[in-house]
């Protein structure tokens, strides 16, 4: 089974810029977006050529504004969206699909913004995410995948020292958050097979990043423990242009 995440920074800017085809060639079994930037009747609009696929969607209630999605070939058993606590959920970040041996969690984390400021509001939706996750395992396997906002270690962003509690996406509140669901049975899928690769899935559009790769890995599998020796494959697919992101892909026998 392989599964693709993505965050395509606009699923109506990505559709323009080859998206459909690229989801075609991924070959994914689950195909997974984050910042959608569209209500559900716009994205699925927007991917009304996607074939093979069923989609389920769920969106932020101001528009153009986060949004999630997951297409899978096989329908799931059951979808739900969020995690039960309004105050996060009106930003449209978490869609849960419930497959036969596993629930397929496709997240947006929320940035902690400019200047930090909403990295208290962070550090609320870390432990009550992670809560989430621990009550869905309780069920079944869980297998995580989205923009997490966070480079868990120094090895996960180009310059960790002058980014180190001084940018978002790399503060100790963050680290700690990531750190919190992976103690509650997960593991990182692409860390556990690379323990020493080099590779980034965010660029800055700004200062020509990408180009230098000045980058961040923010974007993960967070893969159940009790799913780990299942795990074949984990990628960044750094060769695929048409966002700031790249996706990356998981791959499991089962």
């Amino acid at each position: 089974m392989k599964i693709v995440s993505w965050n395509v920074n606009g699923v109506r800017a990505a559709v323009k810029k080859d998206f459909i085809d690229e989801v075609g060639r991924s070959e994914a079994d689950i195909y997974c977006i984050q910042e959608t930037k569209a209500q559900d009747d716009q994205v699925l609009e927007a991917l009304a050529n996607l074939e093979g696929y069923t989609i389920n969607v769920t969106s932020a209630v101001k528009k153009g504004y986060s949004g999630v999605s997951i297409f899978s070939k096989v329908e799931p058993i059951s979808v739900s969206t969020g995690i039960g606590i309004e105050e996060h959920d009106t930003e449209g970040r978490v869609i849960c699909a419930e497959f036969e041996k596993f629930y397929m969690v496709n997240v947006y984390v929320p940035n902690s913004g400019a200047g930090m400021k909403r990295l208290e509001y962070r550090a609320t939706w870390d432990t009550a995410f992670a809560n989430y996750l621990a009550n869905l395992r309780e069920t079944k396997p869980v297998i995580l995948t989205g923009d997490l906002n966070v480079a868990h270690q120094a090895i996960d962003l180009a310059r960790p020292k002058p980014n180190y509690n001084k940018t978002s996406g790399y503060t100790q509140v963050e680290i700690d958050g990531i750190s919190n669901i992976l103690d509650k049975g997960f593991v990182d899928a692409y860390r556990m097979l690379y323990p020493e690769k080099v590779e980034y899935s965010f660029w800055s559009v700004r200062f020509g990043a990408r180009a230098k790769n000045v980058g961040w890995r923010i974007d993960y599998f967070l893969v159940d423990e009790s799913l780990k020796d299942n795990i074949t494959e984990s990628q960044i697919h750094t060769q695929i242009m048409g966002s700031d992101h790249c996706p990356i892909s998981v791959e499991l026998k089962f």
